[in-house]
């Protein structure tokens, strides 16, 4: 696929027969496809004058706080450009109306990308914020990425190394782990135990066949009172269960902070003070301080990071051929600000 610079190439760009999945591929978006229709068109007009490549400044800010992610997708998808960029590094918290990235060069060199780099910035922070806001509401325990399943697979690693460089302790997405370098999370779900016909029979084989170095995660709400099985897997394993997991549906009333404190109170008189308690399952930052009290350790969430709204970026030209100018309602000329690092 060659790189799209006027109005023919996009129309003599063809979707090919047969296409599995409508993600884009990586060449498609370093080549345009993912870019908004009018920015080939100020492509081919600033062509046709000769001023395609204009020397000009272009800022992004955001449009509400939270903690900024996705820079390294935007530097890889400018780092063979003629052009110079700085951003605030990701994980740092950014304040509304914040300028995180600038970009100085000739704007042929990334007008294309516009629509690119602002989706790749938006998503990813927002993912981002939504985990900083789980792990500060869990105080000093550990909060994981569960939320693959709620988002497409194209963007499910994205969101998932965001959730990480926010704030959580790992997630469950093979690739978003190992994006972040680090070895995914996760036991085996609901099903594995309703094949298998009971909870400590799935735990004796989980313990069986699992490398000594992966820990003892039961989940303990598939069959029977939650309490009840997590004495029953408790006794199976001892000294080697390091958690219970309570996943209880809204259809049965959820993970309650009164559920989590009977599991807590009933492992701690039968002796097993060493076993763990993690939590999932609707979870928001709201609920889980409740949680937390009530004596669960650790939290997967899902659906309230992978549902988190973006957080609006916006790109405007502050500077064209070394001159302060800009549209009205903006400040021409560069916005200071000494949280930038320079990347390129």
């Amino acid at each position: 696929m060659k790189e799209l610079k006027g109005v023919k190439d996009v129309h003599d760009f063809k979707v090919e027969k047969g296409r599995v999945f409508h993600s884009a591929t990586h060449e498609e978006i370093v080549n345009g496809a993912t870019s908004d229709l009018y920015f080939v068109r100020t492509r081919e007009l600033l062509t046709y004058a000769k001023r395609e490549n204009t020397p000009v400044v272009a800022e992004i800010f955001c449009s509400r706080a939270g903690v900024l992610a996705g820079v390294e997708e935007v530097y890889n998808l400018l780092k063979d450009k003629k052009i110079s960029l700085w951003a605030i590094p990701e994980g740092e918290e950014m304040s509304q109306k914040e300028v995180v990235v600038r970009i100085s060069g000739p704007y042929d060199e990334f007008a294309m990308y516009e629509t690119a780099l602002l989706g790749m910035l938006a998503s990813a922070s927002g993912w981002a914020t939504a985990a900083r806001e789980c792990r500060e509401a869990a105080g000093d325990k550990p909060v994981f990425a569960f939320g693959a399943r709620h988002v497409h697979p194209a963007v499910a690693p994205v969101m998932e190394r965001a959730a990480v460089i926010g704030g959580a302790e790992n997630c469950s997405c093979i690739l978003g782990a190992k994006l972040c370098g680090k070895e995914p999370a996760g036991t085996v779900p609901h099903a594995a135990v309703l094949i298998l016909g009971d909870t400590v029979e799935a735990a004796l084989l989980y313990d069986r066949t699992m490398p000594p170095d992966s820990p003892r995660i039961i989940l303990v709400d598939t069959f029977k009172d939650e309490a009840e099985e997590t004495l029953r897997v408790a006794k199976a394993l001892g000294s080697r269960l390091h958690a219970v997991r309570l996943d209880t549906p809204g259809e049965r009333g959820g993970v309650t902070p009164g559920l989590v404190s009977e599991v807590r109170a009933r492992l701690d008189q039968a002796g097993y003070n060493h076993v763990e308690i993690l939590v999932s399952g609707g979870l928001t930052r709201e609920r889980i301080p409740l949680l937390v009290e009530a004596g669960a350790d650790a939290f997967g969430v899902g659906s309230y990071i992978a549902g988190a709204r973006s957080i609006n970026m916006t790109m405007d030209l502050k500077e064209i051929d070394g001159a302060p100018l800009a549209k009205r309602g903006r400040i021409p000329g560069i916005t200071e600000n000494p949280r930038l690092m320079n990347y390129l």
